[in-house]
């Protein structure tokens, strides 16, 4: 009897290294697979804080050999730069505030590298986030849940998947509670990254300085604008839109004699507004793009949720409700604050992941 094959998408890290492992133990026939997808900047502090460099490839390949599996690089960095750099640029000159975690996931990991295992013959993809996947009976549908650990919990930013691709996925590193665990079980194996720190930054943007990154990118030099109150009085002169967020209050360089923050980005007038802290909570939000997951189909009725407005934020107690046109009206019960266009809202049922979208409004 043939084993079952598994792609392993290894970053470099730990995580995806302990995930090929316990594959391997399995009784997977495993195959590595590192990801070519940005040419990382070498630089020092950037080395520190980013992924994909090639030291990280260096790695995953030692880990691959450890373990007696075959390794590979695939090149998606056209891929990449369409399908996450060239969204996340666009996000930003809408005036949005983008989590390009969440398109490299969708676009790379769970459709690019998918659809290449499937036609390699592989049975199953697997990656080292700390998520679940279940199958229910009842209603026929796989099901994306949190990881155990709920401080490195991952579901948030996995909310896209389809049906096929959690049918053919797994994550082995979804049952462990805790990141020393999974280090432990790394050191047992003699990984050369047992101990490795975890990325931090955007790959592409390891300095983070976003507004830099997109002027590099585009060649374009974004142009200056008013800073304005609630009643449209200018405050100031902005350094272009690209360089703010909502709820941002540092580098204004805005003397207002009190703490003032970003409450709006207008890409019509090229302004942003500025107000005290109370003018960021709102209890309303509208998504777009809405994946579900639970559901066949969109809820007919309003149901109740918990809802995850930003990927650090605490799950809020809400009412969603589906409207024909796709886009889904999310009400919390209390006010919400810095509510942002760009980024995602994920809505869960206990452990369960319902469903999520882009927040456009």
């Amino acid at each position: 009897m043939e084993k079952p094959r598994a792609l392993i998408a290894m970053s470099g890290g730990v995580d995806s290294s302990a995930a090929a492992a316990l594959m391997c133990s399995r009784g997977y026939e495993c195959v590595g697979v590192t990801m070519k997808l940005y040419d990382a900047e070498q630089t020092d502090s950037s080395r520190l804080k980013a992924c994909c460099t090639l030291e990280d490839a260096e790695d995953a390949r030692s880990v691959a050999y450890r373990l007696g599996m075959q390794y590979y690089v695939f090149n998606f960095k056209e891929d990449f730069r369409e399908q996450v750099i060239g969204r996340f640029v666009d996000a930003y000159e809408r005036g949005e505030t983008p989590n390009p975690c969440i398109d490299c996931n969708r676009y790379m990991k769970f459709e690019k590298l998918y659809q290449r295992a499937r036609v390699l013959g592989y049975d199953t993809i697997v990656t080292g986030h700390y998520a679940r996947i279940a199958y229910d009976e009842t209603s026929g549908r796989w099901l994306l849940k949190k990881g155990r650990n709920a401080a490195k919990d991952q579901s948030y930013v996995l909310y896209a998947m389809t049906q096929e691709e959690l049918a053919h996925t797994q994550f082995p590193l979804g049952e462990f509670e805790s990141k020393d665990e999974v280090r432990k079980l790394a050191a047992s194996y003699g990984f050369i990254n047992a101990e490795k720190h975890d990325s931090q930054d955007i790959c592409f943007v390891p300095d983070g300085d976003y507004a830099a990154f997109i002027e590099r990118y585009t060649g374009k030099q974004y142009p200056h604008g008013d800073f304005i109150d609630e009643s449209g009085r200018v405050l100031g002169e902005h350094q272009g839109l690209i360089r703010y967020t909502i709820g941002q209050r540092r580098g204004l360089g805005i003397a207002a004699g009190k703490p003032v923050y970003v409450c709006r980005k207008s890409v019509a007038d090229n302004t942003v507004t500025l107000s005290d802290s109370a003018s960021l909570f709102s209890t309303r939000l509208t998504a777009r793009n809405f994946n579900w997951i639970a559901f066949a189909q969109p809820p007919e009725h309003p149901i109740r949720v918990a809802a995850k407005p930003r990927y650090r934020a605490k799950e809020a107690p809400a009412t969603a409700e589906a409207h024909p046109d796709g886009t889904v009206t999310i009400t919390f019960d209390q006010p919400q604050r810095a509510i942002t266009t760009g980024q995602a809202v994920v809505l869960y049922d206990g452990d369960t992941v319902i469903g999520g979208g882009t927040i456009c409004q």
